[in-house]
């Protein structure tokens, strides 16, 4: 008998302590049942558009929507990595086009009204920036004249050329690395 009292306190203590964290907001309504989330398109229209140019404008090269900077410009060794990587850590680029072995040959900003703001002229300047600086061409253009596949073709024709161009590393025996 006495036993079963002190579990019936145990369990009231804690019925009582679970509402009075309930009321005080720490048991969050997201911890015990669905998270607020729904899955949206990762293009805007215009941005669908200009990747359906891209690809067919250039079908020999990975096309990549929606890269994180990060994923794409390194730190140099001796540099502060922390430092310098979150300069860059909550940016992206609209598109990457990569040769087939995945080297970066060019990223693609498409510009809207949006960028017509104090903080994102600010944060465009740093992206240009920092994309400059590790010597990746940047190309901008506005959704109020996106590019056909002509004017594509001939606005990254000389960075596609040059990468076809170099050869592929090599090992130690002369053999291609990939």
């Amino acid at each position: 008998m006495k036993t079963f009292l002190i579990l019936l306190l145990i369990f009231f203590v804690g019925v009582v302590l679970i509402a009075v964290a309930k009321k005080r907001g720490l048991l969050s309504k997201a911890d015990s049942g669905g998270w607020p989330f729904y899955v949206k398109k990762p293009l805007t229209q215009p941005e669908q558009v200009l990747y359906h140019r891209l690809i067919r404008a250039l079908p020999e090269h990975i096309v990549l929507a929606q890269v994180q900077v990060s994923r794409v410009l390194g730190v140099k060794k001796g540099s502060n990595f922390n430092e310098w990587n979150n300069r860059i850590n909550r940016m992206s680029y609209d598109f990457v086009v990569c040769s087939k072995d995945s080297t970066v040959i060019a990223a693609i900003e498409l510009d809207d009204k949006s960028h017509e703001s104090k903080t994102r002229i600010a944060t465009d300047d740093k992206k240009n920036k920092a994309t400059a600086d590790a010597g990746l061409k940047l190309v901008r253009w506005h959704v109020r004249s996106l590019p056909d596949e002509a004017q594509i073709r001939r606005e990254l024709d000389a960075p596609l050329l040059l990468a076809q161009a170099e050869p592929s590393p090599q090992t130690k025996d002369g053999k291609s690395a990939a």
